[in-house]
């Protein structure tokens, strides 16, 4: 049962944040809002790297969006396969996305609690991990019925 789990998780996992990204740059080229850099400082903080690598590295930002992307996708496909699938499990699934940002930028002290955050940018932040969360959501479940 859970023997595709992985692979199919990293698929779905792919496919969301591909979607997040792609929405994400139609989003900021319609509203001016600039990159953001907290992945790849919350990833400088985790690997003892320079904060200002972690500022300035395309390399780590693009590491840490894609990277956490893809590994929670893993999660998605667990979910599917035992049984936990559809709107709500990806409603479910988008909120853990959401809790896995705010424990890794506040734990390395990169981010601030999201109650301090102009409204704004809350609803973009949970605009675009939405879209994460059903996009990953849709593939982890077609496999998992394809593999049934």
């Amino acid at each position: 049962m859970l023997r595709n789990a992985l692979w199919e998780g990293l698929v779905a996992g792919a496919a969301g944040v591909a979607a997040m990204t792609v929405g994400e740059k139609i989003e900021q080229a319609v509203t001016g809002r600039p990159n953001s850099h907290v992945p790849g400082r919350v990833l400088a903080r985790l690997t003892g790297a320079s904060e200002s690598a972690g500022q300035h590295s395309t390399a780590l930002n693009w590491a840490m969006h894609f990277g956490q992307g893809i590994a929670l996708g893993v999660l998605r496909s667990v979910m599917a396969e035992v049984g936990l699938r559809g709107p709500l499990a990806s409603s479910k699934f988008t909120v853990v996305r959401l809790t896995n940002d705010q424990i890794l930028e506040n734990a390395t002290g990169v981010g601030a609690p999201p109650q301090t955050w102009p409204r704004s940018e809350l609803a973009i932040d949970v605009l675009h991990k939405s879209v994460y969360g059903f996009v990953t959501g849709a593939v982890a479940d077609a496999a998992v019925t394809v593999s049934v």
